[in-house]
């Protein structure tokens, strides 16, 4: 199937590992433009040399962007323009907040996940939908949580703002239609990266079992029996974002292996 991303200009947030960086090389597989960010300059080198080699696409560039703050993120947009003359696609990511409970987080941790979970989310499509109205299409893909069907025990911020992703992409799908930009949410399950490691250490510390021990429970709660790949993530990202999504705006589909028994 021809995607139809050759040449597009492309913006992962969050891109330098996990979701984001796996989902940044699949969009370089297909010729896309990708400008990958994060806060960590070294990390975004890394991953930027790695995709170049991995893809063969010398058009994979990086911009050290802080997400929680508005004007990184102008200047962030401002530079993709300059270098690619638009954007066709934006894939809002963002790490996870602090795993724990109510009465674990403190007013200044529920406002620290509010600028990092949602409000990134919310600058970001602001900055890019001028330049995406003014060529009459675009594609915009939130990624939250599985939690956004089913809440995660011990990860009471994560629950709350991945929810409020979720009314995020179906309001503005409604409002986007008009000039042909489709947006959508997807909820990782339990995927292969550093976040979901550390949140299974965080239980296996919490109960005093081994790491190993949490793994494979979680890993029986799943009907495919194991973790997903990044990769596998990756691929409904750049789906949702491509040329053969035309009709698809407004939903929240998981990548989750069938592990969330909501309908």
């Amino acid at each position: 199937m021809n995607l139809g991303l050759h040449g597009k200009s492309v913006i992962v947030a969050a891109s330098s590992k996990g979701l984001g960086k796996a989902s940044a090389k699949q969009f370089a597989a297909e010729g896309a433009k990708v400008i990958i960010l994060s806060r960590n300059q070294q990390e975004l080198e890394k991953a930027q040399d790695e995709i170049r080699l991995e893809t063969g696409n010398n058009n994979v560039n990086y911009i050290v962007c802080d997400i929680t703050n508005p004007m990184s993120v102008k200047e962030l947009v401002s530079k993709v323009i300059e270098l690619n003359g638009t954007v066709d696609v934006l894939v809002n990511n963002a790490g996870g907040p602090p795993a724990g409970n109510f009465d674990d987080v403190s007013d200044e941790d529920w406002e620290a996940a509010f600028e990092l979970n949602l409000l990134s989310f919310v600058r970001l499509i602001r900055e890019v939908l001028p330049h995406m109205r003014k060529q009459g299409s675009g594609h915009i893909v939130n990624i939250a949580s599985s939690s956004i069907k089913q809440p995660i025990d011990n990860l009471i911020l994560s629950n709350t703002f991945r929810a409020g992703i979720a009314g995020l992409s179906k309001s503005l799908s409604q409002e986007l239609a008009q000039d042909n930009i489709l947006i959508n949410t997807i909820g990782p399950g339990r995927i292969g990266t550093d976040r979901v490691k550390h949140l299974d250490e965080f239980v296996a510390n919490q109960q005093s079992i081994d790491y190993e021990d949490v793994k494979s429970k979680a890993e029986a709660s799943i009907p495919i029996g194991r973790y997903g790949k990044p990769e596998e993530f990756a691929n409904l990202v750049v789906y949702l974002c491509s040329g053969a999504n035309t009709y698809i705006t407004g939903q929240s589909l998981l990548v989750d292996g069938g592990m969330v028994k909501a309908l």
